[in-house]
């Protein structure tokens, strides 16, 4: 587990610095995704989460969820393209599970990639600390936020 700005990092999970997603393969070549725990302090309290619909493909950079929080509205960025097999319901219902466990019952959506290669771009391991301190160290993160 990395730390960072007092936000755990969890080290297995593959991330997407500038838009603050997190990424977990699965066994079945499907993808867990959801907004790290910076992003959702950021965010304030989460009151709403709207998925992209099961089975509608999405582009890379383009929208696939919406959060509304009391800080922060804004759309969920992929880094990749691919298909939503599955969304949190439990997240729809209780969107404050973001805030609560933004690694575990606050994940956001299952995906499955259109590339095998979806990973390329993605920070991941002993790369994690030093990428996203520079990232908060250059004041890259300002963009996203203002």
């Amino acid at each position: 587990m990395v730390i960072i700005q007092d936000c755990d990092f969890p080290e297995h999970l593959h991330y997407d610095v500038e838009n603050q997603i997190w990424y977990e393969p699965l066994a079945d070549g499907t993808v867990r995704t959801g907004f790290t725990r910076w992003a959702a302090n950021l965010m304030g309290d989460v009151l709403v989460f709207t998925p992209k619909r099961i089975g509608r493909d999405f582009e890379r950079d383009k929208s696939f969820a919406v959060v509304e929080g009391g800080k922060w509205v804004g759309s969920a960025r992929a880094a990749f393209e691919g298909a939503v097999i599955a969304h949190n319901e439990r997240l729809e219902k209780k969107p404050e599970l973001l805030n609560q466990d933004a690694y575990g019952e606050g994940w956001m959506l299952i995906v499955r990639p259109a590339h095998a290669d979806w990973q390329a771009g993605l920070v991941t391991g002993p790369a994690i600390a030093p990428t996203f301190q520079a990232w908060f160290d250059t004041g890259s993160y300002k963009d996203r936020t203002a």
